[in-house]
């Protein structure tokens, strides 16, 4: 059967990831979360202070920006591909509500997108990967045989993303929430590097209304158009 590169494009808390994920374990693929690269960097400049009132320290991170490591290990345990930055796993640690604040510092450098995208392009090499973001099938896989580009209204993906972070025991508001999406949402639309933008072959999904499985029978209703059959799970 054809392994194929399968893009899925689209704004913050619209359940790329999810989606992703349950394509590539259908389909036997490699998940790969690129927003968890972006993630990495700005855990990075928390942790070695390259930030200070909210004002990140451009120099000094393109300085070191090259010995920077991030990179991706299957856990056998959960079945799940985890993050490591500089040798440790920060799968859980990349996900809080700090990091998610400081992705907009990072991700607009075009250094960092640069930095990324070749490491994005090597990791999914020869088909077989399913990988989402902001600009996969735009710029990272712009020959990618299947495009998905996913929204859904601010305020349900507000109440999706709160429910997740206190479902993890963050002490956060609808409110703060709703501002970091809407804060995200400015920064992937209007930077100069890569802005989010949908591929003009894409599938749109608007899962403002459709629950996981829905949204899954949509898009490998398009996946079996693309290679003709699927493997089962």
């Amino acid at each position: 059967m054809k392994r194929i590169t399968i893009a899925i494009d689209g704004f913050s808390s619209c359940g790329k990831s999810t989606l992703a994920k349950q394509l590539a374990h259908h389909l036997h693929y490699t998940y790969i979360d690129s927003g968890a690269m972006y993630r990495a960097i700005a855990l990075y400049v928390i942790e070695n202070g390259l930030v200070t009132d909210g004002v990140l320290n451009k120099v000094a991170l393109l300085r070191v920006l090259g010995h920077i490591h991030i990179g991706f290990k299957h856990d056998d345990a959960t079945q799940r591909s985890e993050t490591w930055l500089d040798g440790r796993n920060v799968e859980h640690r990349i996900r809080e509500m700090d990091v998610s604040h400081h992705v907009t510092l990072v991700s607009p450098i075009p250094e960092v997108r640069a930095k990324l995208v070749q490491l994005q392009q090597e990791v999914g090499q020869g088909g077989g990967v399913v990988m989402d973001g902001r600009d996969i099938g735009t710029v990272v896989f712009p020959n990618a045989e299947i495009k998905f580009f996913m929204t859904a209204s601010p305020e349900i993906r507000a109440q999706r993303r709160y429910l997740e972070l206190k479902g993890r025991g963050a002490d956060i508001t609808i409110e703060e929430v709703m501002a970091n999406i809407e804060r995200r949402d400015l920064d992937d639309t209007t930077r100069a590097a890569d802005p989010l933008t949908q591929a003009p072959d894409a599938f749109v999904i608007d899962n403002t209304h459709l629950t996981s499985s829905e949204q899954f029978d949509l898009a490998l209703g398009e996946v079996v158009r693309a290679i003709g059959v699927v493997t089962q799970a």
